[in-house]
């Protein structure tokens, strides 16, 4: 795959090994530019090359330290305007806020909406994602949105790593739709963990609907943070008689004490994406061999030649 005509590739300091990546995928240089930070912390951006007129596409995930990484994007697209390309595209591997994209409590912003309006605002034309927490936060922007699934990329490696007497489970009602999606796509059956608290100040109440008993098991979800929910998930399954225990999500936060929360659950193996770079949190997990860490950047390379070429990416989905 190599892509041809006036384009280029550009990176913040959120995760250049990926926009390396895409770049060796696409058979073409990463574009020149310098970051530097002042003093008093304020980030400072230079493009070294001439972007005038080109289909500019800048790869930086909004993942923690999410704040400094968002504005980052923002200052980059900025300068990308004022220097006279032609077209920017924001390539998010991961939005961050995406968790709050509904006011489901008196008084709480609406987050997602503010930082997509901040994006499209700073320049954005277009957007490239993956796995959105929600779905409906591509009717955020106010600019066509290019929503890709990492769901291809996982099933490819359970078809070549096949798991005998196998079971999706949602972790919750609201994961029910991508779980039924990967059952359908591995030809396995489907569980479903209800979840529910009953009073203030105690654990939650984990139900699994549908027989695990004797069953293999892969907990899918779109995100990790602390991982506490996902070993819960996977406590309740081996209550109920599950046999190997595996969880796959595209987006590996893995925050606070996330790793120790896996090593030491039911969990035999999780299976990830690097929408999101592993970050220090994250080692003692990687020497443990409990994680194992599948690219995105096939996927982003092929939508971003077809989205430089001005032809479909539903191929994509399949």
């Amino acid at each position: 795959m190599s892509v041809t005509g006036n384009v280029k590739i550009f990176s913040g300091n959120a995760h250049p090994a990926l926009a390396k990546e895409i770049c060796s995928h696409l058979k073409c240089d990463l574009g020149k530019s310098s970051t530097e930070r002042f003093s008093d912390g304020e980030f400072n951006f230079q493009i070294g090359e001439n972007i005038r007129g080109s289909d500019v596409f800048i790869v930086q995930p909004t993942c923690p330290p999410t704040d400094q990484n968002l504005m980052e994007l923002l200052i980059m697209m900025d300068t990308f305007v004022r220097a006279s390309a032609e077209r920017v595209t924001a390539v998010i591997p991961y939005f961050g806020y995406a968790r709050s994209d509904k006011k489901d409590r008196p008084r709480v912003p609406i987050a997602a909406k503010l930082v997509s309006n901040l994006i499209v605002r700073a320049g954005a034309e277009r957007i490239l994602t993956i796995d959105l927490h929600a779905s409906q936060i591509q009717g955020f922007f106010d600019v066509p949105v290019d929503h890709l699934y990492a769901a291809p990329i996982v099933v490819e490696y359970f078809n070549n790593n096949p798991i005998d007497n196998l079971i999706v489970v949602a972790p919750d009602t609201g994961g029910a739709e991508r779980a039924r999606a990967y059952a359908k796509r591995l030809n396995a059956g489907l569980a479903l963990c209800d979840k529910r608290r009953e009073r203030a100040n105690e654990a939650d109440v984990m139900n699994i609907v549908g027989d695990v008993s004797g069953k293999n098991c892969l907990i899918v979800d779109d995100m990790c943070d602390t991982g506490g929910t996902i070993c819960k998930v996977a406590k309740a399954l081996h209550e109920a008689g599950a046999n190997e225990i595996f969880a796959c999500f595209s987006h590996a936060v893995l925050s606070g004490k996330a790793s120790d929360n896996i090593i030491s659950s039911h969990l035999k193996k999780v299976i990830v994406t690097n929408t999101i770079p592993l970050g220090p949190n994250a080692r003692a997990l990687e020497d443990s061999g409990k994680i194992e860490v599948l690219s995105v950047a096939k996927l982003l390379a092929s939508a971003i030649k077809s989205i430089h070429d001005e032809t479909s990416v539903s191929s994509l989905f399949i």
